[in-house]
């Protein structure tokens, strides 16, 4: 059984299997009484920090409190600058934004990979700079380790926007593990899907007791350990937030935990399917190819680029006919009202570039051939 949202699409841009295994860890956890973050969210953290090979994984309600706590955490605040590509979801600049500091855009690589661009995160550091932001765009792993060499050479903190990334790898080490924070999001559409929620990892014990402080109003103990009777009362020792995880989500995030490798499998297969027969077909490019051996990509997103001239909205338009889905991942930050003038501080010649050409397809592991064979065929023909 599947959760297709609306019966109109006949390919829609995500799914997610709902089964029997699913509803069982929901309705044991409802039954159990025990709702807020307790046992299922300390089970979650510890099997996705096995799953990462990190030391410490600290779960919260969404992927953007996840950028915002370790934004926080590394010291982020008034008059610093953050360095952060604009294409990209508006989480991660208003994250910026709520810690205090400014965003600064970096441009990407261009239509063969869509990360950021490390010499343009290079040219885009000044005095004020206190981090990267480095997002792995659609699940392939940016270059982290020029981008390492930067922030050394710089001192600066590289918060890792996993988001796209869980089970992705670079040089054999998991993505999130490679900065000193990494971030991930569980919102529906990602590969590991809860609905809402989102997990912070770390190598570094004083950030991770930092994270979970300020995941839980700064509070010294958790509801979870009154109600065991491990503590009588609790001190607050900085002014945190109500960023907590529930045991609902974490329950069904513990069942897709342990199908993600399976789902990254799947969607690897369509990716390949999608690549064989449009990379460079009638003037498209996919971007990323197929990973130099040192990177390997989650497969979250199937991004094409449109060649020049090719209005996307009538191509988009003509594939919602043939009720097949499509999106764009993303707006640049810079396109919207909020962050227009920031974006007009550096040139962004590529993300510019591409802002009109890039186009999402469907890309699910439950997608059939058949309706992989739709999409190519609707898109080739309106092309």
């Amino acid at each position: 059984m599947t959760a297709s949202s609306e019966l109109r699409w006949r390919v829609p841009l995500s799914d997610i299997r709902v089964d029997d295994e699913l509803t069982d860890a929901v309705l044991e956890t409802v039954r159990s009484g025990w709702w807020s973050m307790g046992p299922r969210v300390e089970e979650l953290e510890r099997e996705f920090a096995a799953f990462c090979g990190a030391p410490h994984a600290i779960a919260v309600t969404n992927g953007t409190a996840s950028l915002h706590l370790a934004l926080l955490a590394v010291g982020c605040g008034s008059g610093d600058e953050v360095i952060v590509p604009s294409l990209n979801f508006v989480a991660a600049a208003n994250t910026i934004v709520h810690t205090g500091a400014e965003p600064v855009f970096c441009d990407v690589i261009g239509a063969d990979e869509l990360n950021l661009d490390p010499q343009d995160v290079a040219a885009a550091v000044t005095p004020r700079t206190k981090a990267v932001v480095a997002l792995h765009y659609a699940g392939f792993p940016c270059a982290m380790d020029a981008v390492a060499e930067i922030a050394d050479r710089h001192g600066l903190a590289v918060v890792e926007d996993a988001a796209h990334a869980p089970g992705a790898s670079f040089d054999g080490r998991m993505c999130g593990t490679l900065g000193q924070v990494g971030c991930f999001s569980f919102f529906s559409n990602k590969n590991l899907p809860v609905g809402e929620g989102g997990m912070m990892v770390t190598g570094d014990e004083e950030l991770a007791k930092q994270l979970r402080l300020l995941r839980s109003h700064g509070m010294t103990t958790l509801t979870w350990d009154r109600h065991r009777g491990h503590a009588s009362g609790y001190d607050v020792v900085l002014a945190g937030f109500n960023y907590r995880l529930d045991e609902v989500r974490a329950a069904v995030g513990l069942v897709q935990l342990s199908r993600l490798v399976e789902e990254n499998e799947a969607r690897a297969r369509v990716a390949g399917l999608y690549r064989k027969a449009l990379d460079g077909v009638e003037g498209l490019t996919m971007p990323f190819g197929d990973g130099d051996g040192r990177r390997v990509s989650s497969h979250h997103l199937a991004v094409v680029v449109l060649p020049e001239g090719v209005d996307r909205d009538r191509v988009r338009a003509a594939l919602e006919e043939g009720r097949i889905q499509t999106s764009v991942h993303y707006p640049p930050i810079h396109s919207f009202t909020r962050y227009r003038s920031l974006g007009q501080r550096r040139p962004l010649p590529q993300t510019n570039a591409l802002a009109t050409r890039i186009l999402t397809l469907p890309l699910y592991g439950g997608l059939s051939d058949e309706q992989v064979e739709n999409v190519i065929d609707a898109l080739l023909g309106v092309i």
